[in-house]
């Protein structure tokens, strides 16, 4: 019984892999600059025989934060039929955002392989992926180097980042003495960071720039 548990275990494991196979975005995130009409990404179905229907939103970066989300995604909701492409345009609908730093939400999509017709108990999978959408005022200068400028500094077992910048840094990869910080995350604009850690050395640091691509090491 446990061997057969398992073998259908890894079925419906492998059956979830191809599908979120089959949905492939055109970058990891989406810089929206201000002033520009809308901010877009692609969206291709690389799957030979599946279509799928691809719904796609805008929420706050915190589960918790109830506030109106000010953009809009076009079209919200679509067939994608394979080997095919189609074009998720943002647009921001108008409000406050600080004008001295980045503002950073979700870009969610959500991935629906559809059943076919008389095929009720077949399993249907759903997959929600979300990316980063940064809202990026005019006049805060050039993004490129802000992984550059964080400064490090140790507190008792705390390791403590300061991001001088108005742009948010996401770390790729973070390391003192050698020994890596588990998905050390993202560190917002103008803020302090910090992580327990147990070494001491040189804090070694990797970054994502806006293109996705992972930027050289530097060292502290």
């Amino acid at each position: 019984m446990k061997q057969l548990l398992a073998a259908v275990m890894a079925s419906f494991f492998l059956f979830c892999a191809s599908a979120q196979a089959g949905i492939v975005m055109g970058g990891t995130r989406v810089i929206y600059q201000e002033g520009k009409r809308e901010a877009a990404i692609t969206v291709t179905n690389m799957d030979t025989h599946v279509p799928y229907l691809v719904q796609s939103w805008v929420e706050n970066l915190a589960a918790d934060d109830k506030r109106p989300v000010p953009f809009v995604v076009t079209p919200p909701l679509f067939r994608l039929d394979p080997e095919q492409e189609n074009i998720l345009r943002i647009s921001f609908t108008g409000g406050t955002l600080p004008g001295d730093r980045e503002s950073v939400f979700w870009l969610c999509v959500k991935n629906i392989s559809p059943s076919q017709k008389g095929e009720s108990n077949k399993l249907q999978i759903n997959v929600k992926s979300k990316f980063k959408l940064f809202w990026r005022p005019k006049g805060l200068g050039d993004a490129k180097e802000a992984w550059q400028k964080l400064t490090f500094t140790r507190s008792g077992n705390r390791l403590v980042a300061h991001n001088p910048t108005p742009f948010y840094v996401s770390f790729y990869s973070l390391a003192v003495g050698g020994k890596e910080i588990f998905e050390p995350g993202m560190i917002a604009p103008m803020s302090s960071q910090t992580w327990t850690v147990s070494g001491t050395g040189q804090v070694t640091w990797r970054a994502i720039n806006d293109s996705g691509g992972i930027t050289d090491a530097a060292q502290q």
